[in-house]
């Protein structure tokens, strides 16, 4: 399972820096795709994407208190584990998003082409989409520490919920929301590494 999450993340990687590097037809096409979703959006729609986006990091937070919880009440080490290793991932993903937004510094396309309509205004950067990232880092957690359908498949539809909600409200492009996903899907799999890692050396050390 961690090798096919590494191979979707190397790819989609490879298909922001192809997306940026392209320029102009790359702008173009970005922002058409969000004109597409937004623009002509039904609009009964815009509070249950609302909710969406704003139940984004409660789900996130929840996910690792029940871990944590569930381990400490049943004495479950590997629940305790699961639950330090979300946390890590979102430690990562909390760096690297918020690092980008600032280092990028991409204005939210609403402020950029007046013809895109925000449910709401933001006055943050743009890239990436930070409810995208934790959502996604969420689901990759879960997905590594339970790699079963039930709890893979509805993880990643709630993360791509989110994801899109971002563009239908008409806060982020779609680059945004895909290298939001990218960053937190890779943060996931770099604490699941660095957790196994640690665990390795303990064990060494204990042989020793």
């Amino acid at each position: 399972m961690p090798g096919i999450f590494r191979f979707c993340i190397l790819r989609c990687t490879a298909l922001i820096v192809l997306f940026f590097s392209s320029g102009a037809f790359a702008q173009n096409t970005d922002i058409e795709l969000l004109r597409s979703i937004n623009v002509h959006r039904d609009r009964s729609l815009d509070v249950a994407m609302k909710n969406i986006t704003n139940f984004d990091y409660p789900v996130s937070m929840a996910v690792p208190l029940g871990e944590l919880v569930y381990g400490y009440a049943r004495h479950d080490s590997t629940a305790l584990a699961n639950g330090l290793q979300t946390i890590g991932g979102y430690a990562i993903n909390a760096v690297l998003s918020y690092g980008l937004k600032y280092a990028v510094n991409r204005p939210r396309p609403f402020t950029t082409y007046p013809d895109i309509q925000p449910y709401e205004n933001y006055t943050d950067h743009s890239f990436p989409s930070g409810h995208t990232s934790f959502a996604f880092s969420t689901a990759t957690s879960l997905s590594i520490s339970y790699p079963k359908w039930y709890v893979i498949a509805p993880s990643y539809l709630w993360a791509a919920a989110v994801g899109y909600s971002r563009l239908h409200l008409g806060v982020h492009y779609p680059t945004d929301v895909l290298a939001g996903a990218v960053i937190g899907a890779g943060s996931s799999w770099l604490a699941y590494k660095g957790n196994r890692w640690l665990q390795k050396r303990k064990n060494g050390s204990k042989h020793n």
